[in-house]
């Protein structure tokens, strides 16, 4: 179960890197992806464009816009991901890759053919984002069934009963949010993170990665002093917006630059 990402987390500050599928195009995200690889990112986040992210700010929400235009569905993030781990690269065999998404794609799709998809292309996890622990017993056999790592948000308001519940339940590692709120670039780290870790280290062995407004260098590296990866997805759409035409050049530059940090 999730070797991968054991491996990903080893004995080093993680760097995940989140971007939506699809945005500007299928091919562009293929090529955004293989240089976020080269630029050192530990496990890839392959965010399914959705027409109501409700948890997700302005820049994201503009991103699933520009991919459902073009008709990017969830099979098509599947095969994103079997691209990658065809890749002749090393790397692209080592790297983490999750399939980031609401809950209802996987249920348009039907849970059991979205998790033997997702196994046989060479994801490792699933982050439902509006999963709610509690009721999903159904969903966590079926990812567990295929080997997938069924992972769980958890947040600075989320009570300990349910930090236990979550640690108790979730593989692979768990998502910190390290503040209130949608997702989006912060100047200012909320010291609710540091706090959130500390609590949910009580109940757990598995990686903790922070993220939800982390878009520096230095955040990553304070990020990194506390919990074992740093989650970076906002500043790397938006850099994919700004930069038309080079887009993976820059992503590269960037990742490899916070992965320094780490």
């Amino acid at each position: 179960m999730a070797c991968i990402l054991d491996r990903a987390f080893a004995n080093q500050p993680a760097l995940v890197a989140f971007l939506t599928c699809g945005d500007p195009d299928l091919p562009t995200t293929r090529e955004i992806i293989l240089a976020a690889i080269r630029g050192g990112a530990d496990v890839i986040e392959l965010g399914v464009p959705f027409s109501d992210p409700l948890a997700d700010g302005p820049v994201i929400q503009r991103a699933s816009e520009r991919a459902l235009k073009h008709n990017t569905s969830l099979r098509d993030v599947i095969e994103v991901a079997a691209s990658i781990r065809r890749e002749d690269a090393p790397r692209c065999r080592e790297v983490g890759l999750v399939i980031f998404s609401y809950l209802n794609p996987l249920v348009q799709m039907g849970l059991e053919k979205f998790a033997a998809a997702a196994a046989a292309a060479g994801v490792d996890g699933v982050l439902a984002t509006d999963m709610p622990v509690e009721e999903s017993a159904e969903y966590r056999a079926t990812m567990q069934r295929h080997g997938l790592a069924p992972i769980f948000l958890v947040a600075p308001t989320s009570t300990d009963e349910r930090l236990r519940k979550i640690a108790s339940v979730a593989r692979g590692f768990i998502y910190a949010v390290s503040r209130t709120g949608v997702t989006g670039e912060r100047q200012q780290l909320p010291e609710d993170a540091q706090k959130l870790v500390k609590r949910l280290r009580k109940f757990t062995k598995l990686p903790i990665a922070v993220g939800f407004g982390i878009s520096s260098g230095e955040q990553v590296k304070a990020i990194t002093g506390f919990a074992d990866a740093a989650v970076v997805g906002s500043a790397i759409v938006k850099m994919i917006e700004q930069n038309p035409g080079h887009e993976a050049a820059v992503v590269e530059e960037f990742v490899r630059a916070l992965k320094g940090k780490c």
